[in-house]
């Protein structure tokens, strides 16, 4: 049986959400929305790429969604090593080598802490990987600002097929904006 190529379509790079940044996202408006876990980026998401640790801002975000009832959970295209030092003082779980904008990632995360699409929510801070991804799952996503304003050169590549894509989906949905929360 042949597997049926699907094409792209501008609406798999639109976000659910735009907010400002990761700090922004309120437990409360998660659990309106039916979401108790937050799948999330590494990298210029949740601590700058040129940073191997996180800083105290982060740890207090993770503690307070936390005692909120909401999980946080890593989904990175990096390494192991690499996630497992950056998350280590987190006290978070990870999975590497996520391929995204593939699916394998989110599946697989899914399919390990025994999560339905329903009650997660994919964060990053690039359209062409990280919202694609959960779009290409069918989970929400919310695309944030990124922490730092410098890339390592294959992210730079992204940054600008991102702004071309933002542009037609701006001039499609006019509404889509950055937002100091989920609504």
């Amino acid at each position: 049986m042949r597997r049926e190529r699907r094409v792209v379509m501008l609406d798999d790079f639109k976000p659910t959400w735009m907010v400002e940044s990761l700090y922004h996202i309120s437990p409360e408006k998660l659990k309106e929305n039916g979401i108790d876990t937050i799948l999330t980026d590494l990298d210029n998401t949740l601590i700058p790429w040129n940073n191997s640790i996180g800083t105290n801002k982060i740890n207090e975000w993770i503690r307070f969604m936390k005692e909120n009832g909401i999980n946080v959970i890593v989904v990175s295209n990096n390494n192991p090593k690499r996630v497992g030092i950056a998350v280590e003082k987190l006290d978070i779980p990870f999975v590497a080598h996520a391929l995204k904008p593939l699916n394998r990632g989110i599946k697989q995360t899914l399919k390990r802490f025994k999560l339905t699409p329903k009650q997660v929510v994919m964060v990053g801070d690039q359209l062409m990987t990280d919202i694609w991804a959960a779009n290409n799952c069918h989970i929400k996503s919310i695309w944030v600002k990124p922490l730092v304003e410098t890339d390592m050169f294959p992210t730079k590549i992204n940054r600008f097929l991102e702004s071309v894509v933002y542009k037609k989906l701006k001039k499609k949905y006019p509404n889509l904006n950055w937002k100091e929360d989920i609504y």
